[in-house]
């Protein structure tokens, strides 16, 4: 049986393109700059904080926005452990349905011709 039904199944959350670019990035890291994560991804200012927003809510990642010598906003995210946890599983869930179609072909047998 092929696993094409899985991909459906994948956490949408993290699966949206830009979301999983940024837990991607964080997973390889302490934490990120907001403007570091914007040109890393090449996301606008106002779309970046509006994954960001989705990802904080779904408790993937933490935002902490402060000032730097008083006057210099600063936000920072880091990657929480559930995030972490989910950006890995996703990524073995993508490989294994990749391998599954690689190993069975497109079609499955009684559906070729």
């Amino acid at each position: 049986m092929l696993p094409y039904k899985e991909l459906a199944r994948l956490d949408k959350l993290i699966h949206e393109p830009a979301r999983l670019a940024v837990l991607t990035a964080l997973s390889a890291c302490t934490l990120a700059e907001f403007l570091f994560l914007q040109e890393l991804t090449g996301l606008t200012k106002g779309n970046l904080s509006s994954h960001l927003t989705k990802l904080e809510k779904g408790g993937l990642v933490v935002i902490d926005k402060h000032f730097l010598r008083k006057k210099i906003p600063q936000t920072t995210v880091r990657i929480t452990a559930d995030g972490r946890a989910a950006v890995e599983r996703h990524w073995k869930q993508l490989q294994s349905i990749y391998q599954t179609i690689q190993q069975q072909g497109a079609h499955s047998p009684q559906n070729s011709r």
